[in-house]
């Protein structure tokens, strides 16, 4: 029961998405952009943008040499905009410390601001093609039905979901990055949370979680993320009107969002302290470095 490596490998060949970071000519400049944005969001919302990142910062100087606030208004409706703000610290610490390119090591990589253990890894198996186990929510689910026989992956353990991925991956460094982003997309296009698509699934005759009948998934029950009424969502309409806005606002501006102003105000509040907004001498609102 298991992964077939050179099966799964294959499928990916024929199946896997055209992604424009996925192209041969893309620079590991171009995968750490792609990897940052796609955390918590769709592929869908993230290729527009990526898109224009590329084309007007193809390197990370050009990125770093843009202010603060230019970053965070073209991040635009991607959601966790702090994101914004480690990407282009990352690109200052590159274009410095590296010669203006990524690095291959994890271990470099790590070393970069904001960078964590998945991102590090991805950009080392997606972009150098090195043997690196990349663990995601796809993969997990892909691990969990296909080796352990489970309805799906129970909370999250960096050290055991690692070891699990490792013991899965070839030992040589091409193979193991395929394998690497074949197991994600596996777990992205068929070995989905809801409605799994087990009928076009490769490795299907290998699956411990279909040779034990498909059993329900029976561990702790999974925190549902809702949107609507929270403080991100106040957090992404203050933002709104200043990324819509050239200059700086005053704060009746931004009073108009939202109904509630203890909560408005400490979203507001929390934008200042996280450094995606700044406040002027005379109590404006800005982006950073836009005023």
């Amino acid at each position: 029961m298991g992964v077939d490596a050179v099966v799964l490998s294959e499928w990916f060949d024929e199946v896997g998405r055209d992604l424009p970071w996925r192209e041969p000519d893309c620079t590991a400049w171009g995968v750490l952009v792609s990897e940052i944005m796609l955390q918590q969001t769709p592929v869908a919302r993230v290729q527009p943008i990526w898109l224009d990142w590329m084309a007007r910062w193809p390197v990370p100087s050009a990125l770093a040499a843009s202010s603060q606030g230019e970053v965070v208004r073209a991040w635009g409706k991607l959601g966790y905009p702090r994101r914004a703000l480690r990407l282009h610290a990352a690109a200052a610490v590159i274009a410095a410390e590296h010669g203006d390119v990524v690095p291959s090591d994890v271990d470099t990589l790590l070393a970069l601001p904001g960078i964590g253990a998945y991102t590090a890894r991805a950009v080392a198996a997606f972009a150098y093609g090195k043997r690196a186990p990349v663990v995601d929510t796809n993969v997990r689910r892909v691990v969990a039905r296909a080796v352990h026989g489970a309805g799906d992956a129970g909370p999250p353990s960096n050290t055991r979901d690692m070891a699990d991925v490792e013991a899965l991956l070839p030992l040589e460094d091409a193979p193991a990055a395929k394998l690497s982003a074949a197991l994600m997309e596996l777990g992205a296009l068929v070995c989905t949370a809801r409605a799994p698509r087990c009928a076009d699934c490769p490795i299907y005759d290998d699956c411990a979680w279909q040779h034990a009948g498909k059993p329900a998934y029976a561990g702790p029950a999974k925190q549902v993320q809702k949107f609507a009424g929270t403080d991100r969502q106040v957090r992404g309409l203050l933002l709104d009107v200043l990324r819509g806005t050239e200059g700086p606002v005053e704060k009746a501006r931004l009073d108009l969002v939202w109904h509630e102003s203890g909560q408005r105000d400490r979203c507001l509040d929390s934008l200042l302290v996280d450094g995606l907004l700044e406040q002027t001498r005379d109590g404006l609102f800005a982006l950073p470095g836009e005023h």
